[in-house]
């Protein structure tokens, strides 16, 4: 059994330990209210865009741009959202383990594919594995504004249109509610299947035409695309490392508690055996 003062040590150390913990679980629960904010502002742009690129798109027959056509796909992007930290249970672990699923199952060859990599433990994830990286980027704020990734997003979308790729992938964690995270993954370009929900589109003038418009403006909508996509992945990532860490926390306490127990069993003992002896000398010298 281990002695009472090596039990108080690891008291003291799993307290300590818990402070951090409770720490990081209220530094994470700020940011996400405030990444949530974000995720919900930034809607009713990305719905508005989405409603005019609709109707260009649908509503003339004649408009043409390569991110709306399909082509043979010879080569895919797979645009990985993840964190530049762990501490955030199985946020990052649940996309990379599907994109590498996903590329397994997929491709025979790194030349049939290429990663885009946002987040520190995607980009060393591929790497160590010998996969492409095409581009990367880390150190992203906590709470992101456009120009942090702009451009990433435009030499993303520019890939594309240069045929260098042919289609593009995007994984990452869609925010559901502050205990729960879907990874999702979705086809981003080309630009086959643009949907608005049932909605009614507006109708609207065009100066000079539309096809100039539609050059101007899907790469923006699929740059938004992305930039939402971030928005809501770094809402999920600090709802998982407030997940985490509020378990670590209670982990901690019930590790204490059965610590304290066991201290005072251990004290209890020591106590009785030293009763036992002075009870045994007392009786010796009678």
């Amino acid at each position: 059994m281990a002695s009472l003062r090596d039990i108080q040590t690891r008291i003291n150390s799993t307290k300590k330990t818990k402070q951090i913990t409770k720490a990081m679980q209220m530094v994470s629960a700020s940011k996400m209210n405030k990444a949530e904010q974000n995720a919900k502002a930034f809607v009713p742009y990305s719905e508005k865009i989405q409603e005019v690129v609709a109707s260009i798109a649908n509503g003339d027959d004649n408009a043409d741009h390569p991110m709306l056509k399909p082509r043979e796909v010879k080569k895919t992007a797979y645009f990985v959202i993840t964190s530049d930290r762990g501490l955030a249970g199985a946020y990052n672990s649940s996309i990379l383990r599907s994109v590498y699923r996903t590329i397994q199952e997929r491709h025979n060859s790194p030349e049939e594919y290429t990663v885009i990599a946002v987040g520190r433990v995607g980009r060393d994830f591929f790497k160590k594995r010998g996969m492409p990286v095409a581009r990367e980027i880390i150190g992203l704020a906590d709470q992101p504004d456009f120009a942090d990734i702009k451009s990433l997003t435009s030499e993303t979308v520019q890939m594309y249109e240069d045929e260098e790729i042919d289609e593009l992938i995007l994984y990452y964690n869609h925010y559901v509610s502050a205990i729960s995270q879907e990874v999702t993954n979705k086809k981003l370009l080309p630009l086959t299947n643009i949907e608005t929900d049932g909605k009614a589109l507006s109708t609207y003038e065009y100066e000079p035409d539309q096809e100039q418009i539609l050059k101007v403006l899907l790469p923006q909508y699929a740059e938004s695309l992305l930039y939402g996509a971030l928005l809501d992945g770094k809402a999920s990532e600090h709802a998982a490392r407030m997940t985490a860490m509020q378990s670590a926390t209670d982990n901690a306490n019930e590790l204490i508690d059965d610590l304290s127990l066991s201290y005072n069993r251990a004290r209890q003992a020591a106590i009785t055996q030293e009763i036992t002896e002075i009870v045994g000398g007392a009786a010796a010298q009678e």
